[in-house]
This record gives structure tokens, C-alpha cells and sequence, in this order.
């Protein structure tokens, strides 16, 4: 288990609701050569008060990570203010192309990185492209890219979900009633296939076809909260999705060939509030309602982290760097923090060699006592 108080937890003075890592192809990557240094890497985060006057601002941050400290930036490196506009989750290009932001109460809007500044920071700015399908279409609530991100889906809070080719926002697949309410979605690795979750069942949606191939049934009050591919590339894949009870959150794994309920594994007393799977499909990581974080092993779902408060309020966001060695996360108490993954530890287990050496120690004075012979 780790030490809270030993990892590094920054207070940035807005509620966040959403996290990412800036992918090293974003325009930063010139800017390190420039430099003769190499660039720390960037995490993007977004929240604010929303309207009204409350004081808070509402931004978008980018803050940057030092590996040895295990510690970002003090004050963010760069912030994009969003006026009355509450920006609320965030969608990173993988390409490093840039963001797509749903706002609050009924927007989204693209930003591009700018690394043509002055003093050679990268920075956010807005996009001239608009998004004209997504204009005034309520709050959305899930935003993702495939992996090659030529395709865009996105889930509303009205329950109806969206995907388009990427950039030229052609609609492929609109259902109005996909949930109730869209709560999260995902790609296959392949890009063959989007899951959804939200009200009711899950969803599993054919891209080539644009259609509902397979419902993922709940049992008993079963509430489905984040939907998530192994981004491994073996052959054994797995779709997770979480869910939330009355006794806490869980994780379910389902075969993405047969679409069949593989397992559930109670992980939490507390909600399931964030959640993400690493880039190399090794590990888990959950965030409660309650502020706390948890690793998990994929392989056999057991949890190797807990961190307990690593955030006084609830856990919004987290996700994994590219290489799969950190993890950061976000929260509704205006703070964000960085994990750094660490190897597990690899031998014969300690216990073991306590107990050779108190072997050899009892059979020592054994024979010096005379109750076993010199010779055995």
C-alpha cells in the first residue's frame, strides 16, 4: 500500500471534472528540440463554478509533471479561460491534434495546441473549426476518439448518441434513446465496435453497420457507470464495465467475442466514481465517491494500490500515460494528482526467509544443547 501523505497532491482553485495526458505528438514536440531538453510531460484539465457569480473561474489547465518528484506544477503552465462556459469533459485527439470540450449547459467546442509562444510553452487556444452538429445539443456527457481518430462518438445527457468521421463531422450513427441518460463510452481497439453504458442495459454498437448488435443485460440493482476495452494487443481481450450497488462498486468483465459476463469483482464500499484501464491492459484504476483511488491487477483483479483521501472530494477523472507508468486523477475539491506505477516486487517472499533463518538458528542450539546428534 502507499503512504498518502508521500505523494504529491496540487490545489489549482476550480472544482476539475475532467483529466488527460497532452500525447507527446502534440505540437510541444519542436518546441523540446528548440530547447535541447527534454519536455515534461503535460496532463490537461478542465472544471470551473460554472455560471453565475461564484467567483470561480472557469478554465482549462495544462500542469506540468516532474517524474522525480512525483509532483506537477505548482501553478499551471498555461490556462485557457472558458468565460461563463463550465467546461466539463474533455476528449484528447490521439493524434495530438487537439481537444474537443463539452461545456456546460449545451455546447462543444474544438482547441488546438499552440506552441508558437514566446517564452516556447505549449498552450491551448480556440479553434476557428466549428462543430456545427454539436451545437446546442445539451451537456454531453462521454466524448472519445478510436485509436486512430478518424472517428469522434459522442453521449448526451438526453440519452441520444452520436458518431462522426473525424474531421469532417459526417454523422454515421445517431439514436436518440441509445439510454437514458449516456454516462460513458469506448472503441475497440480494432475500432470495429462502441460500447456505451447509461441508463439501463449496455449497448454494444456495430461502427460498420451503425447499429445495436448486443444488449449487455445488468442483474439485480446493478447500476452501469464506465465502460472500458483492454487496449492490450494479445489475443486476450477483455470489455470492463463498472457498476455501482447499494454495498459499493464493482468490476465486470465481459468476452468481447461472445458478449457473455466472464466475472464480477467487488472492488469498493464506496461508488465507483472514475474509472480507466492502462494502455498496455496491465492495470485498473478506480476513483470513488469518497476520494479514494485504487490500482487493480487486470490479470487477477486484485487491488496492489489503495490510496486512501487522495482527494478530500470525489474523484472526477483518471487516466493513464501513454507508457502505462502513471496515472493522474482529479477532483471536485480544485485538486489534481500524479501516481507513478511501480514494479512489484519480484523473489522469495520475506516471510520465507525469516523462517530459514529461524530454522537454522533453533537446529544450531539444538545441537549445541545436545538434543540433536553432531552428525545427521
Amino acid at each position: 500500500m502507499e503512504n498518502d501523505e508521500a505523494l504529491s497532491c496540487k490545489k489549482y482553485g476550480v472544482p476539475l471534472y475532467a483529466a488527460a495526458w497532452v500525447p507527446s505528438a502534440a505540437g510541444r514536440l519542436d518546441t523540446a528540440k528548440e530547447l535541447e531538453t527534454p519536455a515534461k510531460p503535460l496532463v490537461v484539465l478542465a472544471g470551473g463554478g460554472g455560471k453565475g457569480n461564484t467567483g470561480i473561474p472557469n478554465a482549462i489547465l495544462l500542469s506540468a509533471f516532474d517524474s522525480e518528484s512525483c509532483s506537477l506544477s505548482d501553478q499551471p503552465v498555461a490556462k485557457l479561460g472558458t468565460g461563463s462556459d463550465l467546461p466539463y469533459r474533455i476528449g484528447v485527439h490521439p493524434g495530438g491534434e487537439g481537444i474537443i470540450c463539452s461545456f456546460c449547459p449545451q455546447n462543444c467546442r474544438w482547441f488546438e495546441w499552440d506552441s508558437n509562444t514566446d517564452d516556447q510553452t505549449l498552450r491551448l487556444k480556440s479553434s476557428e473549426k466549428v462543430l456545427k452538429p454539436l451545437e446546442d445539443v445539451g451537456l454531453q456527457l462521454a466524448l472519445t476518439f478510436n485509436t486512430e481518430g478518424n472517428l469522434l462518438a459522442v453521449g448526451g445527457e438526453d440519452g441520444q448518441l452520436r458518431v462522426f468521421k473525424w474531421p469532417a463531422m459526417e454523422s454515421i450513427l445517431s439514436e436518440a434513446n441509445a439510454h437514458s441518460s449516456v454516462g460513458d463510452l469506448d472503441f475497440s481497439p480494432d475500432g470495429k465496435f462502441l460500447v456505451s453504458v447509461g441508463g439501463g442495459p449496455g449497448r454494444i454498437w456495430d461502427v460498420a453497420s451503425s447499429s445495436s448488435v448486443v444488449s449487455l443485460p445488468k442483474e439485480n440493482d446493478e447500476i452501469f457507470s464506465f465502460c472500458r476495452f483492454s487496449r492490450s494487443t494479445g489475443t486476450d481481450q477483455v470489455l470492463y464495465i463498472t457498476t455501482n450497488r447499494d454495498k459499493g462498486g464493482s468490476i465486470v468483465k465481459w468476452n468481447p467475442t461472445s458478449w457473455e459476463r466472464i466475472s464480477s469483482t467487488f472492488v469498493s464500499r464506496d461508488q465507483v466514481s472514475a474509472f480507466n484501464v492502462s494502455p498496455d491492459g496491465k492495470l485498473l484504476a478506480i476513483g470513488t465517491t469518497e476520494g479514494d483511488i485504487l490500482i487493480i491487477n487486470s490479470a487477477n483483479m486484485r487491488t496492489r494500490t489503495i490510496i486512501k483521501k487522495a482527494h478530500l472530494g470525489m474523484v472526477t477523472a483518471m487516466a493513464f500515460s501513454q507508457d502505462s507508468r502513471a496515472v493522474v486523477s482529479a477532483s471536485c475539491d480544485s485538486s489534481s494528482r500524479v501516481i507513478l506505477i511501480k514494479d512489484e516486487q519480484k523473489g522469495i517472499n520475506l516471510w520465507i526467509i525469516l523462517f530459514f533463518i529461524l530454522l537454522a538458528v533453533a537446529v544450531y542450539y539444538a545441537k549445541d544443547s545436545g538434543y540433536l546428534p553432531l552428525e545427521l
